[in-house]
């Protein structure tokens, strides 16, 4: 018996080395795989997708999903039909985006199997009458597009109630994130307050731990002293949204507005625009252009009791009927020891992102 828990203690310490060196790795890998993306080299994001770059040219695949695997991640993209390959056999339909992203190491997915990450899930212009459909994006068919092995786009035709028709790639880089490059135009003059609101989910697959971690200060704080916030929310709908820096206040939505993380705001400003939340041995990592005025949304139950959502939304103001719209953002998920190196890898991705 002390024979087998010797074993188990050497195997233990050489997994935290092993993991320890992954990410030592990856981060270096990624000093050379970040400036490898067209899309955060342009301004504004228009002209990446098949939306708006008709020189863009891709296949339509006979299923419902596309598995990309690069430097030990697995990412699988999905439409919004259910899941039709045994490793997406609990995958539900209306649900988009990333419905896998895993390490091949540790097997599991991070998001709920049920769901998905970045699953592109609200259509709205804050007024409570116009919400016709709570999840516009879930209700109206997604057409997987492969641009090549390592870049699949999910485009969707103008919906049913605020015409907009949108397009969002989805690229593996070489180090394994994830970057999602999103472009959309409005068809119709249906945003009667002036502004496009779109929020995104990822249902987290039980984490110890639900929180998530940003680089802020209080809002009323004038000091300017940044500081690292361990963000909590005490229910759904509660303290939800992190205000970007910069942004004065959320735009014209309804006081009784039925989304209620779109219209909440928590006591924290968001200086930095990215953030971290780690499950078990790894980090989900999520990082945004600063221009793109990104909020960072946030609730304990959004994906069941024990499955937070760690979510985003983006406002587009001045919207005109025709004209093109877009951001783009990065997510990562690594092997997590010490936020410090979590830090040199984020920061080597969002100066490619904001450069």
């Amino acid at each position: 018996m002390a024979d087998d828990i010797s074993r188990g203690k050497t195997k233990c310490v050489l997994s935290k080395i092993v993991r320890a060196t992954r990410l030592l790795f990856v981060s270096v890998l990624a000093g050379a795989a970040v400036g490898s993306s067209s899309a955060a080299e342009r301004e504004p994001s228009v002209g990446i997708t098949s939306l708006t770059n008709s020189k863009v040219q891709f296949t339509i695949p006979d299923g419902h999903h596309h598995r990309m695997e690069r430097n030990g991640i697995v990412a699988i993209v999905v439409d919004n039909h259910a899941g039709d390959t045994p490793e997406l056999s609990q995958h539900r339909a209306g649900y988009n985006g990333l419905a896998y992203l895993g390490h091949v190491d540790e097997g599991q997915d991070v998001f709920v199997p049920f769901y998905a990450g970045l699953n592109f899930e609200h259509i709205h212009d804050g007024d409570s009458q116009r919400l016709v459909e709570k999840f516009e994006p879930r209700k109206f068919p997604m057409e997987l597009r492969v641009v090549d092995e390592f870049t699949v786009e999910l485009y969707q035709r103008p919906t049913g109630n605020f015409r907009l028709e949108s397009c969002g790639r989805f690229h593996l880089l070489p180090d394994g994130t994830v970057e999602y490059t999103f472009e959309c135009i409005p068809r119709g003059d249906t945003f009667t307050r002036g502004f496009i609101g779109l929020f995104w989910a990822s249902y987290i697959n039980s984490p110890p731990d639900k929180a998530i971690h940003i680089r802020g200060r209080d809002a009323g704080d004038r000091s300017g002293k940044t500081r690292w916030i361990r963000a909590v929310t005490p229910k759904h709908g509660v303290l939800a949204g992190h205000r970007p820096e910069g942004k004065p206040a959320l735009p014209d939505v309804d006081a009784d507005f039925p989304l209620t993380l779109v219209n909440h705001p928590s006591k924290y400003i968001a200086t930095e625009p990215w953030y971290y939340g780690v499950r078990g041995d790894y980090a989900l990592v999520q990082m945004f252009r600063r221009q793109d005025n990104i909020w960072i949304v946030q609730s304990p139950t959004g994906g069941g009791q024990t499955n937070p959502a760690w979510d985003f939304q983006w406002f587009s103001p001045d919207v005109q009927v025709g004209k093109r719209y877009g951001f783009t953002m990065r997510t990562a998920y690594l092997p997590f020891n010490d936020r410090k190196k979590i830090e040199q890898f984020a920061r080597l991705h969002r100066d490619a992102l904001n450069r």
